[in-house]
Parts: structure tokens; C-alpha cells; sequence
């Protein structure tokens, strides 16, 4: 029987992908002993200069589009919230005042990405809270800020660029599609070791985009 290993699961409740690898992680549950890693997607962004797919008008219609069309072939439950993006402190912080319980996490990515409910909504979120049981004032608490923005330093720290992501023995895995890569590295480690592998992660840089 495969060692139990443990691992690191970086998210933010604002990207309908990390509803969706939250929902695959089932799958590895066996395998491994997650701890669940709130961070503020916003920040990882701006660290590594990139833009997040609903900032580029295109790129939003299609992740919405593809999205549902997903879902929907996947049997899971899912409508986009009234509006996104959205500030997803409040939840991130929520997440946290929970423990950062599986339970607390499905209950808001629920909450989030299959009501269609707007998220700035205050008494919307109150309930929320209160299902958790949970103040909903404790969100505002500087213990919590701080745990968040320790979580968010600290996977930028490590390399994380996007949610989501899981680190497997420091091994990177971002987004919800790479879930059979997690499966194939968890039966055999060495598959990124082998001298393919390497080169890619090796690999030149031939040209450079000029930045403003």
C-alpha cells in the first residue's frame, strides 16, 4: 500500500477552478493528508506581474463559457455568481475563522459558484457565516487578516503562481486539470525525473517579450 504523504492545497474561493479541483481532490484523499492553504489569488497575480483570466475581456467570456459546459458534462453543480470578480476576502477570511475544514470550504465554494447569489451581498454572507458557526464579525479580526496574508507570502514563496495548486513533496501541480499528473507522480515519483522531464525544466529562454 502507497505511504500516506502530505500536502500543501492553495486556493482562492474566486476561481471556479479551484471549486472544481476542491471537488476532485476526493479522488487523492486516501493518499493524501491535505492542509487547505487560503490565499489571495490577487496577490500571487501581482507578484509575478500577470493578469487574472477575467481581466482579459475574451479570456473571461470563454472561462465562464467553458466553465458551465464543463460542469454540466461532468455532473457538478454550478452558476456563476451574480457578478465576478468579486473581493473574495471576506470568504477567505471566513474559510480561516472555520479552520479551513474541508466542510467550511465546500460550504462556500457552494455558496459561491452554484446560487448564482451576489457575493457582495452582506446578509447573503452573514448566513453564510452563521451556518458555520461562525461571527460573521471575526472576519474583520487583525489574527485572521494576518494569517492570510502569512499564507499568500508564503506560497509565493514557494512558486505558487495560480490556484489552484497542490505541493507534493515540494512538487508543484497547478490547476484543476492536473489531477491525473498528481495520480501518475503519487504512483511513481520518478516520472519527473526522467531525462525529458529535466530538459523541460531546464529548458533556454530563446526571446523575451519587451514589458512597458
Amino acid at each position: 500500500m502507497t505511504d500516506m504523504k502530505n500536502a500543501d492545497w492553495y486556493f482562492d474561493f474566486i476561481s471556479p477552478y479551484a471549486y472544481f479541483g476542491f471537488i476532485r481532490l476526493e479522488r487523492l484523499s486516501p493518499r493524501l493528508d491535505i492542509r487547505y492553504r487560503p490565499v489571495l489569488f490577487a496577490g500571487l497575480l501581482k507578484h509575478w506581474g500577470q493578469k487574472g483570466p477575467a481581466e482579459i475581456p475574451a479570456k473571461r467570456v470563454w472561462t465562464y463559457r467553458w466553465c458551465t459546459w464543463w460542469a454540466a458534462q461532468q455532473g457538478i453543480a454550478f452558476r456563476c455568481p451574480a457578478v465576478h470578480p468579486f473581493n473574495p476576502l471576506p470568504f477567505l477570511r471566513l474559510g480561516i475563522a472555520a479552520g479551513n475544514t474541508p466542510r467550511a470550504i465546500r460550504r462556500i465554494f457552494e455558496a459561491v459558484w452554484t446560487t448564482g447569489a451576489d457575493p457582495a451581498d452582506e446578509r447573503t454572507f452573514r448566513e453564510l457565516a452563521r451556518s458555520l458557526d461562525v461571527d460573521p464579525r471575526r472576519v474583520g479580526e487583525q489574527a485572521i487578516k494576518d494569517a492570510l496574508r502569512v499564507e499568500t507570502d508564503q506560497a509565493v514563496a514557494r512558486g505558487v503562481f495560480g490556484v489552484p495548486t497542490l505541493i507534493v513533496d515540494d512538487e508543484l501541480f497547478w490547476g484543476a486539470d492536473a489531477m491525473d499528473f498528481i495520480e501518475a507522480y503519487l504512483a511513481d515519483p520518478g516520472i519527473i525525473a526522467t531525462q525529458e522531464m529535466r530538459r523541460a525544466k531546464a529548458l533556454p529562454v530563446g526571446a523575451t517579450r519587451k514589458r512597458d
